[in-house]
């Protein structure tokens, strides 16, 4: 496979999208089914607010897809292969080493 500008792109997308834990959650969420943003809030323990700020995002990034039903919106992943691909990466084990990388950035060389 010959690697696009669009496929760096959307990895770039995905990277940014995994890089808020909140993000990641709602990703992992909808990995296990399609939700309304206000279930989503509770299983995740946030508020209806945050969940509306993350879910367009991850819309904004082609991510996530929400389809209307009746006066609600139920969210679901934008492609099955991106379930996939979640899982794929929730299989990896990766050692870190806790005082490499922080808030301030990674130091690691």
């Amino acid at each position: 496979m010959t690697v696009t500008a669009e496929h760096t792109d959307a990895l770039a997308r995905l990277g940014y999208a995994l890089s808020d834990g909140t993000r990641a959650r709602i990703l992992l969420a909808l990995r296990e089914a399609p939700a309304f943003p206000s279930d989503l809030a509770a299983g995740l323990g946030v508020s209806k607010q945050v969940m509306s700020n993350q879910l367009s995002c991850l819309r904004g990034c082609g991510l996530v897809f929400g389809e209307p039903e009746g006066r609600r919106t139920r969210y679901r992943l934008a492609d099955a292969h991106l379930g996939r691909a979640l899982g794929e990466l929730l299989e990896l084990v990766l050692v870190v080493d806790p005082t490499c990388c922080g808030p301030e950035g990674c130091t690691c060389g």
